[in-house]
């Protein structure tokens, strides 16, 4: 069984611990026939096991297991970090965090969690994320890490970070589906009732899930249901408008304040979350999948794959292809 042990302290937030709860320490009947691998075996771990620690909103809580399980852990997470951001970061936090790293224990934190990583001296060298509002100060504390405050979550295999306390589920997430594939990472986030993969190019690995329309019957909305329907087959901003019936001109500018984006940019978002599941599927070339989600080449598809995704389609699916679907 992979172990997954999460550290707590004094003062914290409880958010990010309760999405590492819920993803590793929940039974999953649901998953019954689906691992090929048992389930994670959960550990809360504290500086001094038994001693209950404050919890933001006015309740404690007591951590059975102690440092030494922490450091003898297969994955373990930091969900954050006491006082100013690192200034109370325990010694002992950090021989057990450098001591996990040195046996090959896969190191992850969410949100202020990445400076333990770095006191530890782990990220020295290395991209790695924070919450925008902490990734200066993460900068200047520790001039050798290379900061990226545009991402969800880095992943170097054996050191991953994530940006603030939602992009912790993007990054939990991330690591079911590495561990045990996308079908049981997509079941496990119906269970959570979010979206598998959160959509934009910040994330590296994160996969686009085509949006739905809302429902109201306004010219944009029937025009992007449309689009939908007609993914594979050539469209442009005069198709979308006629689909609206709208002059070109007033479509842009209904479906820009409506978005956020313009319209042909939306199509390639959305062509580019159709092809997921067929990547995922391994059904199919690069250049059929291209021809299936309405691109005119291949070359295009990867050229909009590679920008949105930060990835190319064949290392995508190298990483979560999960077979025929």
């Amino acid at each position: 069984m992979h172990t997954v042990a999460v550290y707590v302290f004094d003062g914290m937030a409880p958010f990010e611990l309760g999405v590492v709860v819920e993803v590793f320490g929940l039974a999953r009947p649901e998953l019954a026939g689906l691992l090929a691998a048992p389930w994670y075996g959960l550990k809360v771990c504290a500086d001094r096991p038994g001693t209950p620690l404050a919890v933001v909103g006015g309740f404690s809580l007591t951590a059975r297991h102690g440092l030494a399980e922490l450091a003898a852990a297969d994955t373990v997470i930091v969900t954050g970090v006491a006082g100013a951001f690192g200034d109370a970061v325990s010694p002992e936090l950090v021989a057990a965090l450098r001591t996990a790293h040195e046996r090959g224990a896969r190191i992850v934190s969410i949100c202020s969690g990445a400076f333990a990583l770095a006191a530890a001296g782990l990220l020295d060298g290395r991209e790695a994320t924070t919450h925008w509002r902490y990734a200066e100060l993460l900068r200047q504390r520790y001039p050798a890490v290379r900061v990226n405050p545009d991402v969800l979550y880095v992943d170097h295999g054996d050191l991953l970070t994530s940006a603030g306390s939602a992009a912790g589920i993007d990054l939990c997430l991330h690591l079911v589906r590495a561990d045990h594939g996308a079908k049981v990472a997509n079941t496990v986030a119906r269970r959570f009732v979010v979206s598998p993969h959160r959509d934009g190019g910040q994330a590296q690995f994160i996969e686009a899930a085509v949006k739905p329309v809302a429902e109201e019957e306004d010219g944009v909305a029937q025009s992007m249901r449309w689009a939908l329907d007609h993914l594979a087959s050539p469209l442009s901003v005069s198709l979308l408008a006629r689909a609206a019936r709208m002059s070109d001109r007033s479509y842009l500018r209904h479906f820009t304040a409506r978005n956020g984006t313009s319209p042909m940019r939306w199509v390639i978002t959305q062509r580019i979350a159709a092809s997921l599941p067929l990547l995922e599927s391994l059904d199919g070339t690069v250049e059929e999948i291209a021809a299936a989600v309405g691109f005119e080449s291949a070359a295009t598809y990867r050229h909009h794959f590679s920008r949105t995704m930060r990835t190319s389609p064949t290392a995508y699916r190298r990483s979560f292809g999960s077979g025929p679907a």
